[in-house]
């Protein structure tokens, strides 16, 4: 439901009328016409009032957000330090502490001011780079000893063009020779390149005042924090860039990441997620309509590429996307395809298997209720349809299915939830507990509002533990926050994601913006945000958590606490915490699935501190092959542990694969959720408890 603020604040700067502009010297350029209107004037006045009056935290717009929103700005524009000289960044500074004044008196010349020098760096920097490519990438010496500085956003700025030059002479250099590696003819990169860069050069010809007021005042929003946006009149129409593709889409929430677009998370049943190709940060460097020519998107805005992903349900969007799990520069891509379709609430559904173990010579049973989202048919629900489909009733159904197959207790996977109805996590708590608080919520005015389980009561009063990782965002946080609270579950796996604000969306004169107004805190006092939920006992996790999740945003509100609405009851996990995680330990590092798993993130967090790269062929061919190495053999430790024939090389996707179909795992295979269920079973053997 849309929430919409007072309109007094937006009467009042409606009413100032024509402002002044303050004029700023700038040097003559092509963009010289881009020059803010009356309504991005007052659109940029209103937003300044709505953030002051309405925002959760109200912190003040003085000197220090001004710097924030200044350096913010320029990592906008120029992240990897490859566009601006240091004498640009010397004439911007002069503003560094004045663009609170700005904001609050309606002068934009300061914020276009910066854009248009940045597109003439920018043109002038593809100019270069066209050049160095029309001498013939076959004349690119790569038996020469240099090296590229690839993690630029702490280097310094380069002093002036000739420096520039250097800089993008070798990354023209390293874009072709990552080309060549991966296994593309000289041909083929001179013609990519190329086209890359006059793609780019006449995308930056068809930029538009409205593109640079929208870039700068989000940036002035996304400083108080980074879910706060201002959407222009087109974006507002795809309310949410960030937000998911799912009808007549690919399912899937995507962010900028530099020149680069990444996959932040997959929606369940979606179809991307059907595929099995496509992960949480694999990068999306092209798309295609069905069969047409893949378009490059290297250095494309991210609401383009969300429009070249979007089409009619029931066609085909093929993407090219380099896999998160490649080597550090490593740009070997893949070719996926996906049928656009909306997704289904049944597919959505919540589903039960059985996991059978046998542990201290005996054989057990437990209930597998995998909860992809917190889905609810509100359509059914408010018509008073009977049968409305919830996560809540089908939940209650299938413990009602396993009680009677005498399960000996109940997993509930959350892994990769991304949340949906707020109503449906509480409800789906009141199953677990008697009754009472299961989330409260906190306004800007510092009002807490609390949402109860009224109905007096467990449902079911087994063992139960909670399966989470760092794509369990938002509901699935508050259940098991709950959960973990009431000391009802054991919460096993990986820290949570750490989105635990509410957001509300604003109409303003021109385009809208979406304000943070309001924060969830856990019956104990405890905010979801920032941190998550911290599991009682870690699972090394298989995403980088410094890449995925609120803590690798900008700008992300902190975690704090409120006055708990629960009083502490006696822990029944804490006396047996110590021996769980022994014995999980004693167990994981004998497991194949386990110790793969640690051992391909030491590997990849050693290779994300690689931070230059040889421009020597052989050199970087003797490395990839290193790391090539490295891989196949962690591969086939695994494989050797599991009986299974080692691999002669690091298997290639097949481009031309058909979406995988769902398959016959059976629940004893994920090496997940067999442990998950192994340590519900120490925790019986050691406390005695009821099964």
């Amino acid at each position: 439901m849309k929430h919409f603020l007072p309109r007094t604040a937006l009467a009042l700067v409606i009413g100032l009328g024509t402002l002044a502009l303050g004029s700023t010297a700038s040097a003559a350029n092509k963009w010289d016409s881009l020059q803010p209107d009356r309504d991005e004037v007052v659109a940029s006045l209103n937003v300044v009032e709505l953030l002051k009056r309405h925002h959760y935290s109200k912190p003040p717009l003085d000197d220090a957000r001004s710097v924030i929103i200044y350096d913010s700005y320029i990592k906008l524009l120029d992240p990897s330090r490859s566009y601006f000289t240091a004498a640009d960044i010397a004439e911007f500074d002069k503003w560094k502490t004045q663009f609170d004044d700005f904001l609050k008196n309606g002068n934009l010349d300061p914020g276009f001011t910066i854009y248009k020098r940045y597109l003439n760096r920018v043109k002038a920097r593809l100019d270069f780079a066209l050049a160095e490519l029309n001498k013939g990438v076959d004349k690119i010496d790569f038996t020469t000893h240099e090296t590229l500085l690839v993690d630029r956003k702490d280097a310094p700025w380069l002093k002036n063009d000739a420096e520039l030059d250097d800089l993008w002479r070798k990354r023209v250099k390293d874009e072709v020779l990552r080309q060549k590696i991966a296994g593309k003819d000289l041909k083929q990169i001179q013609e990519t390149l190329t086209k890359r860069y006059k793609n780019q050069l006449a995308r930056l010809d068809q930029t538009r005042a409205e593109d640079i007021f929208q870039a700068y005042i989000n940036t002035f929003a996304q400083s108080y924090d980074p879910h706060t946006n201002y959407l222009s009149p087109d974006s507002a129409e795809n309310f949410d860039i960030n937000m998911s593709l799912s009808l007549e889409g690919i399912g899937a929430v995507l962010q900028s990441d530099n020149d680069q677009v990444k996959i932040v998370r997959l929606v369940p049943a979606g179809p991307a997620a059907k595929t099995k190709q496509v992960a949480p940060a694999d990068k999306i460097i092209g798309v295609a309509q069905g069969n047409k020519e893949m378009v490059d998107v290297v250095g494309w805005r991210l609401d383009e590429v969300v429009k070249l992903i979007r089409g009619p349900k029931g066609s085909v969007v093929r993407l090219e996307v380099i896999p998160a799990n490649n080597a550090p520069n490593d740009q070997t891509s893949k070719i996926v395809s996906i049928t656009r379709e909306a997704v289904k609430l049944e597919e959505q559904a919540a589903k039960k298997s059985v996991l059978k173990l046998k542990q201290d010579g005996r054989d057990y049973k437990l209930g597998i209720i995998e909860i992809p989202a917190f889905y609810l048919d509100f359509k059914a629900y408010r018509a008073g349809d009977p049968d409305y489909k919830s996560t809540t009733r089908d939940v209650k159904k299938l413990l009602t299915e396993l009680q009677k197959e005498k399960v000996d207790g109940v997993v509930i996977d959350l892994r990769n939830n991304g949340g949906g109805s707020l109503q449906e996590a509480t409800e789906l708590t009141s199953l677990f507990i008697d009754k009472g608080p299961t989330v409260l919520v906190r306004n800007s005015d510092g009002r807490v509002d609390v949402l109860e389980d009224e109905n007096p009561g467990a449902f079911y009063k087994g063992p139960l533990t909670l399966l989470v990782n760092r794509l369990s965002a938002s509901a699935s946080e508050i259940f098991a926050g709950a959960m973990q609270d009431y000391h009802r579950a054991l919460i096993i796996g990986g820290q949570t994601f750490g989105k635990g604000t509410v957001q509300t969306i604003q109409p303003l004169n021109h385009g809208e913006l979406k304000l943070t107004l309001a924060k969830f805190y856990r019956v104990s006092g405890q905010s979801t945000q920032h941190q998550g939920v911290l599991p009682d006992i870690d699972y090394p996790s298989i995403i980088d958590t410094k890449e995925i999740g609120e803590s690798a945003l900008p700008e992300a509100m902190p975690w704090d606490t409120i006055r708990p609405v629960v009083r502490p009851a006696v822990d029944p996990f804490k006396p047996y915490l110590a021996q769980l995680k022994e014995r999980h330990e004693a167990r994981s590092l004998k497991d194949a699935e386990f110790a793969y798993i640690r051992d391909r993130l030491a590997l990849t967090q050693k290779l994300m501190n690689e931070k230059t790269v040889s421009l020597n062929e052989q050199e970087r061919r003797t490395r990839h092959d290193e790391i090539d190495a490295k891989q196949l053999a962690l591969e086939n430790i695994r494989r050797k542990a599991k009986g299974e024939e080692p691999l002669k090389e690091l298997k290639k996707e097949d481009e031309d694969a058909l979406p995988t179909e769902p398959d016959d795992t059976k629940p004893e295979d994920d090496a997940y959720l067999a442990e998950t269920g192994r340590i519900l079973l120490d925790y019986l053997s050691l406390s005695g408890a009821k099964r």
